[in-house]
């Protein structure tokens, strides 16, 4: 039996729980759309994937198959086992939030990715006590080399995937992000839905 295809809708976020072996397969579905991912530890929720810890452990700030994705304990999470993206992700960037798009000029509420986070969280019964760092699927934030940032469109394509394997039952989270003033969902700067299914051992 094929795996189930699930949608995690434009704008909004969908969380699931992966046992120890298994993994989860995460599609840009349209090619132009940013992924803010999170995983939890299922025993503690204080323990969680951490960009902050990720960086010095690989060395690097775009993480690539193979690597080891670790937590704030310093354990590994996620294995990042397959990307079929150019392999552009950001660890830089924490998610956006309406205080976000108030400096960016909104007046009213604007979807975003850590209201979608505890929402989605919520949706399992579950609550985390703060908003980590996400890693930020197929974002494309390139530095220079006197260390300043910039707002790139995607580098991947319709169906790029990665695929993470759970190193520890955990919880995995993910938004697709609603950012629609900067051009990190492409140039139209349109949200569009993504996809995930769960993989065996």
């Amino acid at each position: 039996m094929s795996p189930t295809l699930h949608m995690i809708p434009a704008r909004r976020g969908k969380a699931t729980r992966l046992n120890a072996g298994e993994a989860i397969r995460i599609v840009n579905t349209h090619g132009a759309q940013v992924v803010d991912t999170w995983a939890f530890s299922a025993d503690d929720m204080g323990e969680f994937m951490s960009m902050e810890h990720i960086r010095p452990t690989l060395g690097r700030i775009f993480p690539t198959a193979g690597d080891a994705l670790v937590t704030n304990r310093r354990r590994p999470i996620l294995m990042f086992e397959e990307d079929s993206s150019p392999g552009r992700h950001d660890t830089l960037i924490a998610a956006c939030d309406d205080y976000r798009y108030g400096l960016l000029g909104c007046t009213d509420y604007h979807d975003n990715c850590t209201d979608n986070l505890h929402a989605a969280l919520r949706q399992l019964g579950l609550c985390s006590p703060e908003t980590p760092s996400p890693l930020n699927l197929w974002m494309n934030i390139p530095v220079d080399p006197e260390g300043h940032t910039s707002w790139g469109t995607p580098l991947s394509k319709p169906g790029d995937h990665v695929v993470l394997r759970a190193v520890m039952d955990c919880v995995v989270a993910m938004s697709a992000c609603p950012q629609d003033i900067l051009p990190i969902n492409g140039a139209a700067c349109m949200p569009t839905e993504a996809h995930f299914e769960i993989l065996g051992r």
